[in-house]
């Protein structure tokens, strides 16, 4: 049973930085491609970042290119999402997500169908 947790949402000023984990227990996290994935109220859940297995690859949303950054340690079966220069816009539910493993070749996922294993959530608010 694959389970995935994420920590480090809450409220910011505008501006701000936030950090997100995801931890991953069950099965093998290393061979895994993680995600972020977003939404607002009122919003289809939209792609964020992503990073393959080995964390050589790494692809983003335009909203957020340059301001979020997406790694894993492999030691910790942990995903992050450094978020930076938060925006009101950026206010959602984010949700990591795991593909089955392994992942071969070693790419990322950017698309919802493409994960098999979702977290519940942390919410992130960004006050103007």
């Amino acid at each position: 049973q694959v389970q995935l947790v994420e920590s480090g949402g809450g409220l910011v000023q505008a501006g701000g930085s936030l950090r997100l984990s995801c931890g991953v227990s069950g099965g093998v996290f290393s061979s895994r491609a993680m995600g972020w994935f977003r939404q607002a109220p009122g919003k289809e859940r939209e792609f964020v970042a992503a990073i393959s297995a080995s964390g050589g690859n790494t692809a983003y949303a335009e909203s957020v290119k340059g301001r979020f950054t997406i790694s894993r340690d492999n030691t910790k079966n942990t995903v992050y999402l450094q978020m930076n220069t938060l925006k009101p816009e950026d206010t959602a539910v984010y949700t990591c997500a795991a593909t089955r493993a392994p992942r071969v070749p070693d790419t990322f996922v950017t698309t919802t169908t493409g994960y098999n294993h979702w977290g519940q959530g942390t919410q992130v608010t960004v006050s103007s």
